[in-house]
């Protein structure tokens, strides 16, 4: 017995043993995570797009403090500034107690997410029905898009050069959208085509109106009729469709799952469950020691090419004009900061287990899932922490209490993906993936646990502190 027990005190010493977190966790803590959970929640019901989470993080930024950053404006420790790009990203910093040359720490999540875009000339009519043609965006399961209510969201840029802001489906008094599908009793042919083709790209056709402008015999009534709404409600012609960006998205709102209640259900989890405690970690963050920066990026579904994505030099230019606030250069802080690539894991299915590896998986309720390296099957594009970095991070999330796992996207050979990691780490920044682990992912409905969206904010403001 003696030798036994003796064995049992070196495994607890030796092995690693990550618990469901609610075994690691006081009552207090759970009672703040449950109310961090709501007010995310709220956050991400009232950001469905990345121009709307990117106003909603201006708005709070700005209750707590922040002001828009000027060139060359005189700034010390505690300052709390921030940048909008476009409307559809956005950089927070708080200026910290070292010298800015000491880097600086960076969260940098994404706050777009997967959806249906319309096409630059959406609106046709056929059979009398109204419909509007999709270009989806991101990857998605094209199949899960049918015959569930959408949601349109945007802003429509009019010839005249002013622009409306369209939020149609989300009150309980709106209409909906619907891309519909065949029922099963006349689906025979449809289901024997590939899963990736069940709806094809040109078949995500939204159903918008059936109703013809009167009683007269003109051709295209219905067409005309939604037109003559949208003219009445907006103010916009067809033409206007040329300069808009008109997104689908799930019109149900985010909720609780579950019996106990301790999962959120929703969409858009994917990225908005890092950017928004991220956001919440830098606001919290009163006069760090290395300045925090935060940035919210759009076009990561896409590959964060564009002018509002991480591939361009937003970020760095940042950096630069920061840094020469001090009379410093932007290349040298870059050099010495430290990167939290703020993006979301797969989750372990139970139902779906042989896609993935369970010794090097994330679970739910494991707390924030911390990942070294992403890429496809032989790491192609991904940044590949360093050990010394990942070590760093280590010892700061034992040393405050946060509860954290390891995981890999899948199995080596059954896929992979990446994230914005790879393009800071590019700019000579020491960067890993630290983020929630999701079920569903990219579906218009993805699952997480509410313990590991607070631990996320808690690793978050562990690191910008």
């Amino acid at each position: 017995m003696e030798e036994k027990s003796a064995s049992k005190a070196r495994k607890e010493e030796l092995f690693s043993n990550r618990k469901h977190a609610a075994y690691r966790m006081t009552a207090e803590e759970k009672a703040e995570s449950d109310k961090f959970a709501k007010e995310y929640t709220g956050f991400l019901n009232a950001s469905k797009t990345e121009r709307e989470a990117c106003i909603n993080a201006e708005n709070i930024l700005k209750e707590n403090g922040f002001v828009p950053f000027e060139i060359g404006m005189e700034l010390h420790a505690g300052d709390k500034v921030y940048r909008c790009n476009r409307g559809k990203a956005i950089i927070a910093a708080v200026i910290g107690t070292e010298p800015i040359t000491a880097g600086v720490r960076i969260c940098a999540a994404h706050i777009d997410s997967p959806r249906l875009d319309l096409k630059q000339n959406p609106l046709y009519e056929s059979s009398e029905l109204a419909l509007f043609k999709t270009h989806y965006y991101g990857g998605i399961k094209k199949y899960q898009w049918g015959a569930i209510p959408l949601a349109l969201h945007g802003v429509v840029v009019k010839a005249d050069g002013t622009s409306v802001t369209v939020n149609i489906g989300e009150d309980e008094s709106d209409p909906v959208f619907c891309v519909t599908d065949l029922l099963p009793h006349l689906a025979a042919e449809q289901m024997k085509r590939p899963a990736g083709s069940i709806i094809k790209g040109e078949e995500l056709n939204i159903l918008v109106g059936s109703m013809p402008f009167n009683d007269d015999e003109e051709s295209e009534a219905v067409k005309l009729n939604i037109l003559h709404i949208l003219n009445e409600k907006y103010g916009i012609v067809e033409d206007d469709f040329l300069s808009a960006e008109l997104e689908a998205v799930p019109a149900f709102r985010a909720c609780d799952v579950g019996l106990d209640r301790s999962m959120i259900g929703g969409y858009g989890h994917d990225d908005r469950v890092c950017a928004y405690p991220a956001l919440r970690a830098i606001i919290d963050c009163e006069k760090p020691s290395h300045t925090a920066v935060v940035v919210l990026a759009d076009k990561e579904e896409t590959g964060s090419d564009g002018n509002t994505g991480l591939c361009s030099s937003y970020l760095p230019y940042f950096i630069d004009d920061l840094a020469e606030c001090f009379g410093a250069k932007g290349r040298h802080v870059l050099s010495a900061s430290q990167c939290l690539s703020a993006d979301v894991n797969a989750a372990f299915d139970p139902t779906f287990p042989d896609v993935m590896e369970s010794k090097n998986c994330a679970y739910l309720n494991k707390g924030v899932c911390v990942t070294k390296f992403t890429g496809a099957r032989g790491k192609s594009g991904t940044s590949d922490a360093s050990a010394e970095f990942t070590g760093t991070v280590h010892r700061l999330l034992d040393s405050k209490n946060v509860v954290w796992q390891t995981g890999e996207l899948g199995k080596v050979d059954a896929g992979g993906g990446g994230t914005v990691a790879a393009y800071i780490a590019n700019l000579d920044v020491d960067t890993i993936d630290v983020g929630v682990p999701v079920l569903c992912m990219h579906a218009p409905f993805e699952i997480v646990a509410k313990l590991d969206v607070y631990m996320t904010y808690r690793a978050f403001s562990a690191f910008v502190e």
